[in-house]
């Protein structure tokens, strides 16, 4: 055995030393020759009554084999020994294992330590050796193992392969990615920089899917890796549900504006050149607006879930509904040409037929539909689809409400008007607005009392344009605000310079809804009577009904404040809305502007009851201290059924057209010729025969 590089020794069963090879010699630094035939506790003494003593004894006792470490205490040094015995006595080999020991011993302590730090993590951790199985796990592991074996599922625990038990439950792309990400983090150089890895992944725990963020690093000098596996289900269930808010209605859940664009330019995108083309439908609620005035936006939103969930039940299989916002929804229509969209469109209008209810009202409700279809030399965007749909919405809005209106190309040109109005009005458009002034009479005494004031657009290229074609523009831009202010100043200094003249006319402005929920009102009245020098008493201005509606309390604040120090208010247009009178007379006001459409409705009444209308009205206000002004006369019988009714005061056409300022003195200054009496002298002027 002198080849062997461990040390033999061989005792007889007396305990006497038979044989020593030479690695046997340099372990104790002496020669064979000192030790041959000498007993083993006289040549080692400081190992009488040892462990190894006793093993040794054992051997030749019942003639078993050991193999044992043992730690020689003087040297403070760790060996392997290995006892066979044989006929004789008992062979030892000695091999020196003090470097390994103290290595594990070391790595065992580190792991340890790397286990006390695991155990307090929260999240579920493996401390993973070179060979990839598990050397340690914290409690976190142990117990999502629980639920996954409760899912019929086997965990992997200590001992066992880490990648064979993670590809348990878990999808084969995931298990590769972490397999990649587990193999090159255990290729690096163990005296490199430790590396590590991250991926997130989900799995089935229990009942629900869970998500989960892996991290990977390898402990620094070793090639044992720390993976640790933190549950962020809640994070990714947030990230989820903000997705869906981010494309889904919250109110109906319903796609939303961008979500429906994005399937419209897939469909458009994926559709056949020479096929059936890609239909959107834009669907505006006629009136919503007094819905929520009304009866509360709670059951407006109550509302607004029920007319999604009818439309999603009406459209074909395939096809998309979503809500644009407000009171507007749109459908996407897939392989669709232009007559299955208005059937469509149609069948959808059907959807309002039967009434909606809920918390114990039934509403009725009526919807304006535009169609646009896109054609195979239509650039396929989105965008574009959408507005041409809206731009046929607005035109079946416009044409009665309750409507299904095609997309034309004339359409667009409308559309592009708007557009142009609403960036001329951000620009210079307001240098351009003219104010012409209508007359109103006092019917008891035929004098001019006033005018009202109403604006014009002198467009450069389109010439005079009426209100009309640019005020509900300006209303939805907002640009409203800037032109009534602008309103304010001219028309204060026009009364102001015709009242110097000698002509005191009481000039009444039409205010917008917007500029209440501005709260800015009283600001700009005050301004423009301090500027101008207009006695406050000579400004009235005129709100519609609906308007005041939209927010009453703040428009009764601010018109309280008017009113204090001498602003007179009129409701205009009373009779078209859906106001309530109880609300509408609680608003701090002095004139009531009866509406054209009664004159007109009292005119086609049954005979008889001819104005009973208008003097209920006339007597209500009378009995409440409002003075009222008749809108619309435009014959000498409306103007008989007026002054019948006991309206104070009157306009229309045939009375006085809308006149520039400059017109408007000597206009007066005719009439007062004339004796005075504008409805004498133009009730004459009718009775004359018209020569033939």
């Amino acid at each position: 055995m002198s080849g062997v590089p461990d040390a033999v020794y061989h005792l007889d069963r007396d305990w006497v030393l038979t044989y020593v090879n030479a690695a046997g010699e340099a372990l104790l630094g002496c020669s064979a020759s000192s030790m041959l035939r000498r007993r083993f506790l006289a040549v080692f003494p400081d190992l009488a009554g040892t462990a190894l003593e006793g093993t040794f004894g054992a051997v030749l006792a019942d003639g078993r084999p050991r193999v044992f470490e043992y730690l020689h205490e003087r040297w403070d040094h760790w060996f392997e020994l290995r006892a066979y015995p044989d006929s004789r006595g008992l062979t030892v080999i000695v091999r020196d294992i003090d470097e390994r020991v103290r290595a594990d011993r070391r790595r065992d302590d580190e792991t340890r330590q790397l286990t006390a730090v695991m155990e307090a993590l929260p999240s579920a951790t493996v401390l993973v050796d070179d060979d990839g199985r598990i050397l340690t796990a914290n409690r976190a592991w142990v117990s999502d193992g629980e639920l996954l074996r409760s899912s019929g599922i086997e965990p992997g625990g200590v001992g066992d392969d880490y990648l064979t038990s993670m590809a348990r439950g878990l999808r084969a792309g995931d298990h590769a990615a972490i397999a990649a990400g587990v193999a090159h983090l255990q290729a690096e150089p163990v005296e490199g920089p430790a590396g590590s890895f991250d991926y997130e992944y989900s799995a089935q725990l229990g009942s629900f899917a869970s998500w989960f963020h892996l991290q990977a690093s390898r402990v620094e000098g070793t090639p044992r890796l720390v993976i640790t596996h933190t549950d962020v289900t809640g994070r990714v269930r947030d990230e989820q549900v903000l997705a869906w808010k981010a494309g889904h209605d919250e109110l109906t859940g319903l796609p939303n504006r961008s979500t429906l664009l994005e399937l419209t330019g897939a469909a458009l995108a994926s559709g056949p050149v020479d096929g059936p083309g890609t239909a959107l439908l834009v669907i505006d609620l006629d009136g919503f607006k007094t819905v929520n005035d009304s009866l509360g936006h709670q059951i407006g939103d109550l509302l607004l879930h029920q007319v999604g969930a009818r439309l999603a039940d009406q459209v074909r299989p395939g096809d998309a509904v979503g809500r644009l916002g407000a009171d507007q929804f749109l459908v996407l229509a897939r392989d669709c040409d232009s007559a299955e969209a208005a059937a469509l469109a149609f069948r959808l209008q059907t959807t309002f037929s039967l009434p909606f209810a809920t918390s114990g009202v039934s509403v009725p409700l009526t919807a304006s539909i535009g169609v646009a279809v896109s054609r195979s030399a239509d650039v396929p965007d989105a965008h574009q689809l959408l507005s041409d749909a809206d731009a046929a919405m607005f035109a079946a809005k416009s044409s009665g409400r309750d409507r299904v209106h095609l997309f034309s190309p004339g359409l667009r040109e409308a559309a592009r008007w708007r557009l142009e109005v609403a960036t001329r009005l951000r620009g210079d458009a307001i240098d351009q607005l003219v104010v012409h002034y209508q007359p109103v009479v006092r019917l008891d005494t035929g004098e001019v009392d006033g005018v009202e004031a109403l604006v014009r657009w002198q467009h450069p290229e389109r010439g005079l344009l009426p209100p009309d074609a640019f005020l509900s523009v300006a209303e939805e831009t907002g640009q409203v605000i800037p032109i009534t202010r602008w309103l304010l100043r001219e028309t204060t200094r026009k009364a102001a310079e015709w009242a110097a003249q000698g002509l005191p006319l009481r000039m009444s402005v039409n205010v917008s809804a917007r500029h209440f929920s501005t709260e800015t009102l009283v600001r700009d009245v005050r301004v423009a009577l301090r500027d101008s020098g207009l006695p406050p008493d000579q400004l009235v201005l005129e709100l519609t009904e609906t308007s005041v509606a939209e927010d009453p309390t703040r428009a009764e604040d601010q018109l309280t404040v008017l009113r204090s120090f001498g602003v007179r208010v009129a409701i205009d247009d009373f009779g078209t809305g859906w106001s309530s009178l109880a609300q509408l007379f609680a608003l701090p006001i002095g004139t009531l502007k009866i509406d054209r459409s009664l004159l007109t409705a009292a005119e086609r009444a049954v005979a008889g009851e001819t104005g009973a209308v208008l003097s209920a009205i006339v007597g209500l206000t009378r009995t409440l201290g409002i003075r009222s002004v008749a809108e619309g006369v435009e014959t000498p019988e409306h103007l008989r059924m007026v002054r019948d009714a006991g309206c104070d005061m009157a306009q229309g056409w045939l009375l006085g057209h809308a006149m520039p300022a400059e017109e408007v003195p000597g206009w007066v200054r005719a009439v007062h010729a004339a004796g005075g009496d504008l409805c004498a002298l133009v009730l004459a002027r009718c009775a004359v025969p018209q020569a033939g």
